[in-house]
């Protein structure tokens, strides 16, 4: 198998050649018929996310390299082991990557993807920048149904990260628009998501012109300069003078953080998924005074993978721009994402 592999932080990607594995016990071996390549993963071959203040949080225990990133994967089963059952060659599937150890409370009670230790493949484990995976079990494959492969894999990880966050916000949008800060790759899945799962369209924020005029056409009802010293204003008007009921925030930047907040009306409710990193602070008076809540959230749990899946299956959910790269460009795909080069998904095809 080839693959593209972290052999150092902040250094090319690597191209190896090994044997392809073979599978034991549960496990399935995949090949690769695409693979997203995602914003975390810059922060993840970089070595570290940036906590503000100075602090950095260290990949190098997380990682252990030489790994092979990539969490968004589709392809079809080519071998599986003597007790994988459920798996046949020939299957085609997305692969659900937030694995966990499986036996602790988050993972028999349906949060896997809060495991404390993990096997998430493309990050604790060999994943997707390759023409071959090795899943463990049978049950992280979901059928994709007539989706394009390129589409198909997003959902492992930008889908199911938008998904989780726009559940968030049920309930919380008091039948307003809510605010979606950041019209990147998971941004735009999260303005597709606002419209199959609210049944309205977000406005939404950016500091970037182009992508702006993406959203638009990608089915916001709005979109706005965060930096404009009339931006609050302008999402104040467009909700009647009340502000939103939830504001997702796909940078998680200080500024992008601070933005939302002020966007929220009374009890209203701020959903942080980005890792761009910093910190930002907020008096504690406020979250009596106005009701508000912040709340994190990552990726989605292997239930709402189904729920998400079955949805999109459908047709309900309408496609974000994809760019194909070839699996060759790996760390090229990688750079121009990490420059901001990338109108919405990169997708690497072996």
């Amino acid at each position: 198998m080839k693959s593209y592999k972290v052999v150092e932080f902040g250094k090319p990607l690597e191209k190896v050649e090994e044997p392809n594995p073979a599978p034991q016990g549960t496990e399935v071996l995949v090949r690769i018929t695409a693979a997203g390549v995602c914003h975390s993963d810059v922060h993840l071959w970089e070595g570290y996310f940036d906590m503000g203040g100075g602090n950095k949080f260290s990949t190098q225990k997380t990682m252990n390299p030489p790994r092979t990133m990539g969490h968004e994967i589709v392809g079809e089963v080519v071998a599986v082991g003597p007790d994988a059952k459920g798996a046949n060659a020939g299957d085609k599937a997305v692969v659900y990557p937030w694995i966990g150890c499986g036996t602790c409370w988050y993972c028999t009670h349906g949060s896997e993807h809060l495991c404390p230790a993990p096997r998430a493949l493309g990050v604790n484990k060999d994943g997707g920048y390759a023409d071959h995976v090795l899943v463990p079990h049978p049950k992280y494959l979901y059928p994709y149904g007539d989706l394009p492969i390129e589409l198909a894999c997003l959902y492992a990880c930008s889908g199911i990260t938008a998904f989780g966050a726009v559940k968030k916000a049920v309930g919380q949008d008091a039948g307003k628009p809510i605010l979606v800060i950041g019209a990147g790759g998971v941004g735009l899945m999260g303005v597709r998501f606002a419209k199959s799962v609210l049944g309205r369209e977000p406005i939404v924020a950016d500091i970037d012109e182009g992508k702006r005029k993406l959203a638009l056409e990608n089915g916001a009802c709005a979109a706005l300069d965060p930096r404009d010293k009339d931006a609050r204003k302008q999402v104040m008007e467009l909700t009647g003078g009340t502000g939103v009921g939830a504001a997702i925030d796909f940078v998680g930047a200080e500024a992008s953080a601070q933005f939302g907040v002020r966007a929220l009306g009374r009890g209203g409710r701020l959903v942080i998924v980005g890792l761009f990193g910093g910190t930002f602070t907020l008096p504690l008076p406020m979250f009596a005074f106005t009701g508000c809540q912040i709340v994190g959230s990552v990726t989605g749990s292997p239930a709402e993978m189904k729920e998400m899946m079955d949805l999109v299956a459908t047709g309900k959910v309408t496609p974000v721009p994809i760019v194909k790269r070839p699996l060759d460009e790996a760390d090229a795909a990688l750079q121009d994402l990490r420059k901001g080069l990338i109108m919405g998904r990169a997708v690497l095809v072996p």
